[in-house]
């Protein structure tokens, strides 16, 4: 369990699904139907949808590049985190967005797998929450002609890798988006 005090809600991370991330990502039409799902679910459970959105010199504020996928919408109700980094922690207001709400479980999905959402879930165990890797709700663009993997393998990679990744007194894992229970 989470070791934040008075932190009993969960809450689904969705994470820089924006044009300018995801246009050439690794099964991006699944990945982002997946994270519909999510939202639905999370919505149908009346349970806390937080979307986070990057800002950089190649994703502008208010540029095509930067606004989420035509296929998610965010509710006016749902928070907007802005980040610069890749932990979405990091210089945002993450951390009282999810204390307001009284959020200690994360459930993440989102891009990029080998960047914004493996620095998110450190973040988050590192902080005391308790993180959920929503192993077919996260992509990443193919980087291998500099050297790194497939992303089929930094994806798998990642899932594996937090499946036995947790600390003291809190829980991590992943799941397909079908076994997600925002009740539980």
């Amino acid at each position: 369990m989470t070791t934040l005090v008075n932190r009993p809600k969960t809450g689904l991370l969705v994470i820089d699904v924006q044009n300018g991330v995801v246009d050439h990502a690794h099964e991006r039409d699944k990945v982002v139907a997946n994270i519909g799902v999510l939202v639905d679910k999370a919505r149908a459970a009346d349970v806390d949808v937080v979307w986070v959105q990057h800002n950089s010199d190649h994703m502008r504020r208010d540029s095509e590049k930067w606004q989420y996928v035509p296929e998610l919408v965010r509710r006016d109700s749902e928070a907007l985190v802005q980040k610069t980094y890749p932990d979405s922690f990091e210089e945002t207001d993450l951390e009282s967005v999810l204390a307001e709400r009284g959020i200690g479980r994360l459930f993440v999905s989102g891009a990029q797998t080998d960047e914004c959402i493996r620095s998110t879930l450190h973040g988050a165990i590192a902080r005391g929450y308790d993180a959920t890797l929503v192993g077919d709700a996260h992509t990443t663009e193919d980087l291998s002609e500099y050297g790194a993997p497939t992303p089929d393998k930094v994806i798998a990679h990642t899932n594996l890798y937090w499946s036995y990744h947790a600390a003291p007194g809190r829980t991590a894992g992943t799941v397909p988006t079908e076994e997600v229970d925002f009740t539980a």
